[in-house]
């Protein structure tokens, strides 16, 4: 073999030297990947940012507190995050202020179980809900924001265990996203649980989800910042926005619910509500970002 072949063959056989970071992701829970849209514009914002990544979850399910503390460390063990700001977060982690879901993280509808599903047809106000027990999980922000407006809240370690808990009556509603309690209630009813997603009423508070990396890495921020920009001026975040939640959108219906408005204490005072194009406006009058701006 001549010298020019062999050195072809082994330059064809070896890694590349420079090849792309790996970022690693914390999974949301075991099983399929639940969060498709998220990653699906992390990739496209950072391959428009003009780096070269290369996304991974990480091999077991992590919950946001060992996420954070994995980011407030910078041991390797994770290079982003995606979850709900507060004050605290803002202050430890590095946040990037567009808002992951538009907003719409903080508009709840309530998974109830099937012989309730008429229950909060008579709720007017939010000290109708008092009464009422809410399921969260126990490292979740709602969890503090639900307390605060003076509801009573019973907390899990484990996602999974709350659909059980609540068709076992160990509480009586499950606020969820919108843009997530359909799925869920479908994957409820294939493992034999009868929930069902409440039609009457929508709970608000000021909210947004967002990328968080270590205060270290403000490389990987800025990359991340800059293709999100990059979509929202072409229209490709919208687009995959619409693509992913405008069918739970339309079904969610929030301009017939009542709505049930929240405050929100740990809102951080830089939240950018006034770049109205990040936020989702329901077609009601009282849309998110003047509920949130109040």
């Amino acid at each position: 073999m001549s010298f020019a072949r062999l050195l072809g063959l082994l330059l064809f056989c070896a890694p590349p030297l420079f090849a792309g970071e790996t970022l690693v992701y914390p999974l949301h829970s075991t099983g399929t990947d639940p969060e498709a849209y998220v990653v699906e514009l992390l990739r496209q914002a950072l391959t428009k940012s003009g780096g070269d990544y290369q996304l991974r979850a990480s091999d077991q399910a992590m919950p946001q507190s060992r996420a954070q503390r994995s980011l407030e460390h910078n041991d390797g063990a994770v290079q982003l995050m995606w979850t709900m700001t507060t004050r605290e977060r803002e202050n430890t982690l590095l946040p990037i202020r567009i808002p992951i879901y538009k907003g719409l993280i903080g508009w709840r509808v309530a998974l109830v179980r099937r012989e309730d599903q008429h229950w909060l047809k008579s709720v007017d106000s939010l000290a109708d809900l008092r009464p009422m027990r809410f399921g969260q999980r126990a490292d979740w922000p709602d969890t503090a924001i639900l307390r605060s407006n003076g509801l009573q809240v019973v907390t899990s370690q484990s996602y999974a265990s709350l659909f059980r808990m609540l068709d076992a009556g160990r509480f009586d509603v499950f606020p969820r996203e919108v843009v997530v309690a359909w799925s869920e209630q479908a994957e409820a009813h294939k493992e034999g649980l009868a929930l069902e997603v409440d039609e009457h009423i929508v709970l608000h508070y000021p909210t947004a989800f967002y990328f968080f990396t270590s205060r270290a890495r403000a490389d990987l921020a800025e990359a991340i910042e800059s293709g999100l920009e990059k979509m929202i001026a072409d229209g490709s975040f919208e687009r995959l926005f619409q693509q992913h939640h405008g069918d739970a959108i339309r079904q969610a219906g929030l301009d017939k619910r009542r709505i049930i408005e929240l405050q929100n204490p740990d809102l951080p005072d830089n939240i950018p509500l006034l770049r109205e194009q990040l936020w989702y406006h329901p077609t009601n009058s009282r849309s998110g970002v003047g509920a949130a701006s109040k």
